[in-house]
């Protein structure tokens, strides 16, 4: 039960002082799980954004219930889940009551301001992070650069660019001893 209110408390933390979003979050988990609890590993933090990315629901929420299941299971997920969630729910719920009175106001309006451009460097901060993560080899720079140009140059759809990312890591990941059984050369 210990170990599952420390899960519980634990994201309660996280998701306090995680303001922008999922990736805002990145510095966080690796100050708290990865350096602090020991938990996780940034390939570990790498992997759940990926899965993030492509399933249902918020980034940060996600990857909460991932750490949370890969600690305790099912329940771990849950408590970490709801962990993370309890903080925000609180500040949105009470926002939402005062916000109408006060968004109109010049000097709150020039807070907002200046919170959205930290929240961007805190994202921008973040993306350098995993890019370095993500760059192990040339192989990983190419899907990188093709999925990069196909959707800043090209406009195209990222369901066709997360599919096509997808099948060339398997093609270009595959071991060696796996085509070989493939094609039928044993």
């Amino acid at each position: 039960m210990k170990e599952y209110l420390d899960l519980f408390w634990t994201f309660i933390r996280i998701g306090a002082v995680t303001f922008g979003g999922g990736y805002a979050m990145v510095p966080v988990l690796e100050r708290e799980l990865i350096r602090g609890k020991g938990w996780i590993t940034m390939d570990d933090v790498l992997d759940y954004y990926t899965i993030a990315q492509v399933t249902p629901g918020l980034i940060a929420i996600n990857v909460s219930t991932f750490v949370g299941y890969k600690r305790k299971g099912l329940p771990g997920g849950i408590a970490a889940t709801i962990g993370f969630i309890i903080p925000g729910v609180t500040l949105m719920t009470i926002i939402s009551v005062f916000i109408s009175r006060f968004a109109e106001f010049e000097t709150v309006q020039h807070v907002f301001a200046g919170i959205r451009v930290a929240v961007g460097a805190l994202i921008l901060n973040t993306i350098f992070r995993m890019i370095k993560g993500f760059f192990k080899d040339i192989k990983s720079v190419a899907i990188f650069a093709v999925a990069f140009a196909l959707s800043a140059l090209m406009g195209q759809s990222p369901v066709y660019i997360i599919l096509g990312a997808g099948f060339l890591g398997w093609l270009l990941y595959m071991p060696k001893n796996h085509k070989e059984q493939s094609n039928g050369n044993t």
